[in-house]
């Protein structure tokens, strides 16, 4: 008997319970033993709850019963939940999470600390959700040296853009119906001004690398800025926006990162990706360019992933772990000198001072009162000039 506890009955928890129950026959065959799950971490009681028996509030419970040998961390944040996997971890129990935030803030140390326990730390769900990305850049790619990744890796905000690109709707008014559908936060300042998207392709870059990219210094602009007449003004000139974390790595291992709103043709496979989808699209020196699908979202579809983890944890031990990434900084790719073509929105009453000020720019013309043309080649937009109110680089 393989014998699982879950931290954290919320969305992931519950869903994780779920696809152990449901599909038990698979996850065990896969597994090699029957995988059970024996206890759920939570500070509540979820009476009339089927896994209701099982709830623990003492993590110590869990920790110290030699019969566990693989948690499931899906509690979120990098307080407990980092605490919690560490203390597992010295007890050389296995944890598999879909906690993106503390594995880009802590990945390398817990890794670490998993082999020299024996035992694996995992973590598929924290980028792509129910999309295999890491397994597939760790086996079927280590062939490849790959010199970007580009993703679109929150779904929140890719249905809102689709929202406002298909209803010609406000971007207030698309993030209330995107949190009456479930599908934001309360709060959704980590999803619309990027963090979210931040974090997971911080991870990527560190998969990438082999070095650390700390998050917290991954350029970042979210959609709160994009106006409708910035996708009107996008569709009229062939392109689709959409939210995008890029990891760019140079022939000297260097790496830059980014997050922002990108515009991209509507013939490029990510501009397809719509609603709460996400795809990522990998580049590699031999193979070219490969995109993996799916839903990067919910309950199901991320629990999928962890518990395919817990199978991985359950069949190999120690030797599933990623070949993961060490502490050291990454070094900085130097972006100087390189020049983008930019979309530039400004009123449409500002039309010729605009054309003036950007001789020779493409014109897509006025929408919803707005003026937009499309630059050549620069490394840079003067925002500061009093008439541009927004800029969004072409991703080419």
């Amino acid at each position: 008997m393989i014998h699982v506890a879950v931290f954290g009955y919320g969305t992931v928890g519950k869903g994780v319970a779920e696809v152990i129950d449901r599909n038990n026959d698979i996850v065990s065959s896969a597994s090699g033993d029957k995988v059970s799950v024996k206890y759920i971490l939570d500070l509540l009681d979820f009476p009339g709850d089927p896994n209701e028996a099982k709830i623990v509030h003492d993590v110590n419970v869990i920790i110290s019963d030699p019969e566990v040998s693989i948690i499931c961390e899906t509690m979120g944040g990098t307080g407990a939940a980092y605490k919690f996997t560490k203390a597992a971890l010295e007890q050389g129990k296995s944890v598999c999470t879909s906690n993106k935030e503390l594995v880009a803030k802590h990945g390398a140390e817990l890794m670490k600390l998993a082999k020299a326990n024996g035992c694996a730390y995992l973590f598929e769900a924290s980028v792509g959700g129910g999309i295999p990305i890491l397994r597939t850049l760790t086996t079927a790619l280590t062939a490849e040296r790959i010199t970007q990744i580009a993703g679109i890796l929150n779904g929140t905000t890719n249905f809102i853009l689709t929202k406002m690109e298909e209803e010609g709707a406000g971007f207030d008014e698309t993030l209330k119906k995107a949190q009456e559908l479930g599908y934001a936060e309360a709060d959704p300042t980590a999803d619309i001004e990027g963090h979210d998207t931040a974090r997971k392709i911080s991870i990527l870059a560190d998969i990438m690398s082999g070095h650390f990219t700390d998050s917290d210094n991954v350029p970042t602009t979210g959609i709160s800025g994009i106006d409708k007449s910035d996708i009107a003004l996008a569709s009229k000139a062939g392109f689709k926006i959409r939210l995008l974390g890029i990891a760019d790595r140079a022939d000297d291992d260097s790496v830059s990162t980014v997050v922002a709103p990108f515009m991209l043709s509507k013939s490029h496979p990510l501009a397809g990706v719509c609603d709460v989808f996400n795809a990522i699209f990998v580049t590699g020196n031999m193979l070219g360019e490969t995109m993996y699908y799916g839903k990067g979202a919910g309950s199901l579809a991320t629990a999928s992933a962890v518990v395919a983890d817990v199978i991985d944890a359950a069949r190999k031990g120690s030797s599933t772990m990623y070949p993961g990434w060490d502490d050291v900084p990454v070094k900085a790719r130097n972006a100087a000198g390189e020049k983008h073509r930019y979309m530039v929105r400004f009123d449409a009453g500002n039309s010729d001072k605009a054309r003036a000020l950007f001789e020779g720019a493409e014109e897509i013309g006025v929408c919803e009162g707005k003026f937009g043309l499309i630059t050549g080649p620069a490394d840079r937009i003067d925002t500061g000039n009093g008439i541009v109110e927004n800029v969004i680089e072409i991703y080419e």
